[in-house]
């Protein structure tokens, strides 16, 4: 069975926040003072999670990646990756995480099924890590990163979300991690979700800058293939580096016509984009895994073309459509 759109596209990869908790406040995701959270008894247990999964690896699904909030949050995480690893049919499981929990999580995850970890790292400087996350300590998620590369959490992937006047000057730096470590950079663009409108104009860079940077500094980016994984990014390699390059262009060059994922949300709606608000509730169909492969079919049959994310948008907000934050969908 396969899952496809009206546009012909198959979907094979589903993203799970698990919690729209998180133990830091970036900058780009969400306020100071945090958001509003979904009751506790709204969040999905992990038996019904783990209902949405069977159903999805039965309608197609063969990918599935853990997000958050940030997932480690969450009690007890590792038990769902192990009932997730063992659904007939789910040949990759994988975890967002921004790495602050993960280097007491690591070996216990990797026992439990997780096959691989994509890190949220947006500085490598101390004091300007912790404006960004505004409360995190770069030691943690450092030690984290250590921890993924010993228990083999491989390829171990580094996200950095490039913003304009707050970190671009690190693009060197980031490409050096790459040159003598097993590391693979993933360079994000700055996406105008939820409401940061204003923040996007403000910081917004597209990822030409990384590549330019790169030939400026001698690291030429040479196109290779990619380490393992669904995403979209485009991936390079610096001659000799152990590591490799990713440039995910959501802005500048988006990639909806290759769009192959859904998402499932913490209090159980079932997106098929990052963007539009468009979802629908999992829960009248628990219990019944013919009518979760039903909605998993219908939410893709109401699924847009394109998302209406522009880097030439001077004014106005994002589509009043699209103000569910990163937080609260998982990125």
């Amino acid at each position: 069975m396969a899952l496809i759109d009206s546009y012909g596209r198959k979907h094979d990869y589903l993203r799970i926040s698990v919690t729209d908790r998180c133990n830091l406040r970036c900058i780009y995701c969400m306020g100071e003072a945090g958001i509003k959270l979904i009751p506790h008894q709204e969040i999905l247990r992990y038996e019904e999670i783990l209902q949405v999964v069977e159903a999805g690896a039965a309608a197609g699904i063969r990918k599935i990646r853990l997000t958050g909030g940030e997932p480690l949050v969450r009690k007890d995480l590792a038990t769902l990756v192990e009932k997730i690893a063992g659904v007939k049919g789910i040949e990759d499981l994988a975890m967002t995480t921004n790495g602050v929990l993960l280097s007491r999580e690591a070996h216990r995850l990797k026992q439990a099924g997780l096959k691989r970890v994509n890190i949220s790292l947006d500085s490598l400087d101390r004091e300007r890590y912790k404006r960004i996350t505004r409360i995190g300590e770069l030691k943690h998620v450092l030690e984290g990163i250590e921890a993924a590369l010993r228990e083999g959490l491989a390829p171990v992937k580094i996200n950095m979300v490039l913003m304009k006047g707050l970190n671009h000057d690190e693009v060197p730096a980031f490409l050096k991690l790459t040159a003598t470590r097993p590391l693979h950079v993933r360079f994000i663009e700055y996406m105008p979700i939820g409401d940061h409108d204003r923040e996007y104009r403000r910081h917004y860079l597209p990822l030409e800058y990384v590549r330019e940077t790169a030939a400026r500094a001698g690291m030429p980016l040479i196109p290779v293939p990619s380490p393992g994984g669904a995403g979209p990014a485009e991936t390079f390699a610096i001659p000799g580096a152990q590591g490799t390059v990713g440039l995910i262009r959501p802005i500048s060059q988006h990639f909806c016509h290759s769009c192959n994922r859904l998402r499932l949300t913490a209090e159980g709606k079932l997106k098929a984009c990052l963007y539009w608000q468009d979802e629908h509730p999992v829960r009248p169909a628990l219990g019944d895994p013919a009518k979760l492969q039903a909605l998993y079919q219908k939410v893709l049959d109401l699924k847009a073309r394109e998302h209406h994310m522009s880097p030439g948008r001077k004014s106005g907000p994002v589509n009043p459509g699209a103000m569910r934050t990163m937080s609260k969908t998982g990125g």
